[in-house]
């Protein structure tokens, strides 16, 4: 089956939380045979070094999920991805809802927002597990 809807998952780095989403997204829409397809972008990827967090890579390996369902690298957010897809989704509003409205004022309120904090805010075993929950409903109502 082809794609024919994409879903863009936001955050700041483009390194821990959108890359999981991605991944997890891509993984279970496969299995699935859903023609959809996710991607991620960051509003501020200077402010993270290297190309996947070890955690997002470790989770992933935990769930068995290959690291093909996410991008080579991180990559900043452009107007062009918002018009290259179907759905928005910001990891957290109370970090990304400020961002957007300083780099993409015209999108700031017309994307979703998740409440999933970066792991300075809440630790990695409760926001992994919360984004990957999320993105399994998400599959749930897109496959009705």
């Amino acid at each position: 089956m082809g794609v024919t809807n994409r879903i863009l998952f936001i955050c700041t780095g483009n390194f821990y939380r959108s890359r999981f989403a991605e991944a997890v997204f891509n993984h279970h829409a496969e299995l699935r045979r859903l023609p959809w397809t996710a991607f991620s972008r960051g509003l501020a990827i200077h402010l993270a070094e290297g190309t996947l967090s070890p955690l997002t890579l470790q989770a992933l390996e935990e769930r068995k999920i290959d690291l093909r369902h996410t991008g080579p690298d991180r990559n900043e957010l452009l107007e062009t991805d918002f018009l290259q897809s179907t759905r928005q989704i910001a990891l957290d509003r109370n970090e990304h809802l400020v961002m957007m409205h300083s780099q993409f004022p015209a999108w700031a309120e017309r994307i979703e927002y998740w409440e999933v904090p970066d792991v300075e805010f809440q630790s990695h075993l409760a926001a992994l597990p919360e984004i990957e929950r999320r993105i399994l409903r998400l599959l749930e109502e897109i496959s009705k």
